[in-house]
C-alpha cells in the first residue's frame, strides 16, 4: 500500500513509518522543507498540496501538531497547538475531498475528546463532556477532518491516549521522576487515566488502515484502564522505588493551568471498534504497557 504521512518526522509518526516500510508498503513524508528522498513537501498554512500526490495514495495520515509538552500558561503555545492540528486536518480533508480517488484518511486526534465522565466505561459512542483545554482542540481537530467524510472518503479519527514509551513524553519524564524517588499519585488518585503502548498503537493504526470496513472514532488505549493510583503503583514496582508522595489537585489545578484537566480528569477508555473487529492487543494492562515501554 502507499502511505502519505504528515508528521512523519514526530515520535509516532517515525515509529509508524519505520513498522510500514518493514512490511512493504511505500512512505511517503510530507515536510515543509526541502524534500529528501521518500518525501514530498507541503504548506498546510497556504494550502500548498500538490493533488497528485493524493491521487497516488492509498491511505493519508495526518500526525502534525505542535509538541503537547509545553508552557500551558501560555496563550502562544495554546493556539499553535489548536491552530497546527486543526489546519493540516482541514488541507489534507479538502484535498482528499477534491480528489477523484478519495483515499483512506487515518486522522489524528485524542482521547481527550470524552472530557471528564468519571468511573464510567467510555466507548467511541460516548458523549464530550466539559469546557477544558484539549477537549476543545480535539472537538476542533475531529470537525476538521469532515469535508473528507462529506465526499465519501473512509475516515477514521484516531482518539489516542498518552502513549507509553521510555524515549519520549509522559513517560521518558515520569520515569526520571519516580526513580529519584520523586514519585506519587496525582490528586486522589481514583481519576481512571487511559494509556498505550507503543507497540499496540503502532499495530492498531496499521490495523485501521487496511480494514476496509472500519471508519469514524477509533479509541487508542489499552483495554484495561488504570486509575492514577494504580498506574502509581505499577510504574513505583517497576522502578523499584517508593511512592508516597501525594500532588495535592489544589496545587495541581494553577500549577498546570490548562492541562489540569489531563492530570485531574478521569476518562475510563475502553476500544471497543478495535475490540469487536478482532484487533488483538500486546498490552492490555498498565503493567503490559509499561513493561513494554521500559523494554
Amino acid at each position: 500500500m502507499r502511505f502519505l504521512i504528515a508528521g512523519a518526522s514526530g515520535f509516532l509518526g517515525g515509529r509508524l513509518s519505520e513498522s510500514l516500510r518493514a512490511d512493504g508498503h511505500h512512505v511517503t513524508a510530507l515536510v515543509r522543507r526541502a524534500p529528501g528522498p521518500a518525501e514530498a513537501r507541503w504548506d498546510p498554512y497556504s494550502a500548498d498540496l500538490d493533488p497528485a500526490l493524493i491521487e497516488a495514495t492509498d491511505v493519508v495520515v495526518n500526525l502534525a501538531g505542535s509538541p503537547t509538552l509545553g508552557n500551558p500558561h501560555s496563550r502562544k503555545w495554546a493556539e499553535q497547538l489548536r491552530v497546527s492540528r486543526v489546519t493540516t486536518t482541514r488541507v489534507l480533508a479538502d484535498a482528499i475531498a477534491a480528489s477523484d480517488r478519495r483515499p483512506a484518511f487515518l486522522a489524528g486526534n485524542g482521547i481527550s475528546f470524552y472530557g471528564d465522565h468519571g468511573a464510567e466505561p467510555v466507548a467511541e459512542d460516548a458523549d464530550t463532556r466539559g469546557d477544558a483545554f484539549l477537549t476543545g482542540v480535539t472537538i476542533a481537530w475531529q470537525s476538521a477532518a469532515q469535508p473528507a467524510v462529506d465526499a465519501g472518503a473512509r475516515v477514521c479519527v484516531l482518539r489516542t491516549a498518552p502513549v507509553m514509551d521510555r524515549r519520549s513524553a509522559p513517560l521518558r519524564l515520569q520515569l526520571a521522576q519516580f526513580k529519584a524517588g520523586l514519585g506519587g499519585r496525582l490528586g486522589s488518585g481514583r481519576q481512571y487515566t487511559p494509556m498505550t503502548s507503543l507497540r499496540d498503537w503502532v499495530a492498531a493504526v496499521t490495523f485501521l488502515a487496511t480494514r476496509d470496513d472500519l471508519s469514524g472514532p477509533v479509541n487508542l488505549c489499552c483495554p484495561q484502564t488504570p486509575t492514577n493510583a494504580e498506574f502509581t503503583q505499577q510504574l513505583a514496582r517497576l522502578v523499584h522505588r517508593p511512592a508516597f508522595l501525594t500532588a495535592p489537585a489544589a496545587v495541581l489545578r494553577p500549577a498546570a493551568g490548562r492541562m489540569a484537566p489531563e492530570l485531574l480528569g478521569s476518562i475510563r477508555g475502553v476500544p471497543r471498534v478495535l475490540e469487536d473487529a478482532g484487533f488483538e492487543f500486546s498490552d492490555r494492562t498498565a503493567a503490559a504497557v509499561l513493561a513494554s515501554a521500559t523494554a
